[in-house]
């Protein structure tokens, strides 16, 4: 797998000008999705924070490797560089799809006007954009989650196991994908326990975008909420959230991860025993099928969604200490039948 390491912004330009060198000799306004060889290529732009997240982006990065594995795909990936631009995603994505690479997906909504601007200049190549449906197009597939219902497991799992009463949740962004997240967590606890407290603290508000990748942020949010009582915290801060779930596992409270099951992340090891649980999302395979259509000829567009009904979203139950809660696993499995059966509307905000 090719992967371009932490790009600059003289750095996309360069690697544009190198990887459409190798695309067969496509122009530059040639909208075809030219290839250098016979196998089939893909290729994922990383979010903020990049691949050894344990959290968002790696799930995107399993399905890229699944890809792989099964499919006999030639991945490619792409690293954000701090504080870039649209400009910069747009670089990116144009090296990409020049390369040949087809789907080309990009990771996060921050990536929606630049796939916008780019799937236009190549109509032949499927664009992959999670977690945002505010950009559309004939070959654009949106790849998006029912987040809120995942978090209002991850609520009913927290109000069971907490001993306080008190428990936090930490947003990376204050943007409207994590108030969903917010929203399903709080309504899972109220609903749970109606007399429980739920901190709330986002890490950065928007065009500041640290909150998804600095882990100092999200540690000393967490130590800020501990103080405070709580003792289950659950963090949507990519990147950032490993620290929350440092200054838990540290206190000996619970954390609750989300996006991949970080109990079984190797650069959590050390805090795996108070993970508690994670809020699930299926990006890996929303990555995996979208390569498998494109390789097979019919190509996803429109909006995807996985839900929980579909385990697109769900809750992890790794830790051995989850299994033993034998009334915290039904409360969260009657949670889920509820909202499947369409007994419980889950809040998209607050």
């Amino acid at each position: 797998m090719r992967r371009i390491t932490r790009i600059t912004t003289v750095g996309i330009a360069s690697a544009a000008l190198a990887l459409s060198a190798t695309a067969c000799g496509k122009s530059s306004n040639d909208s075809g999705s030219g290839t250098d060889s016979k196998a089939a290529k893909a290729a994922i732009a990383y979010d903020i924070g990049g691949r050894g997240d344990q959290s968002f982006n790696d799930a995107a990065y399993a399905g890229l490797k699944k890809a792989e594995d099964e499919l006999g795909v030639k991945g490619s990936e792409a690293e954000p560089s701090e504080g870039e631009g649209d400009a910069d995603k747009v670089q990116r994505l144009t090296a990409l799809a020049r390369a040949g690479n087809n789907p080309v997906i990009g990771v996060g909504f921050a990536y929606a006007p630049a796939i916008e601007k780019v799937a236009k200049s190549y109509p032949n190549t499927t664009f992959g954009l999670i977690d945002d449906t505010s950009k559309t197009g004939k070959n654009i597939a949106n790849l998006v989650f029912n987040e809120e219902q995942g978090s209002y497991l991850a609520g009913v799992a927290a109000a069971k196991a907490s001993k306080t009463g008190t428990v936090g949740f930490i947003g990376g962004v204050e943007v409207p994908l994590i108030k969903k997240f917010e929203a399903g967590f709080a309504q899972g606890v109220k609903d749970t326990n109606p007399k429980a407290k739920v901190l709330v603290q986002y890490l950065t508000q928007p065009p500041n975008f640290d909150g998804f990748a600095k882990p100092d942020l999200g540690k000393a949010a967490a130590q800020g909420q501990l103080d405070k009582g709580a003792d289950v915290i659950y963090a949507a801060a990519g990147l950032a959230g490993s620290g929350s779930i440092e200054a838990a596992a540290t206190a000996g409270k619970w954390a609750i991860g989300v996006d991949s099951d970080q109990y079984n992340q190797a650069g959590l090891a050390s805090y795996k025993a108070k993970i508690l649980t994670s809020v699930t999302k299926d990006v890996s395979d929303s990555v995996f099928n979208l390569i498998k259509s494109v390789k097979d000829g019919k190509p996803q567009t429109g909006e995807i969604r996985y839900g929980l009904a579909t385990d697109g979203v769900g809750l992890a139950d790794s830790n051995p200490e989850y299994k033993k809660m034998t009334d915290l696993i039904a409360a969260v499995d009657k949670a889920k039948k509820d909202i499947i059966d369409g007994k419980i509307t889950v809040k998209t905000a607050p």
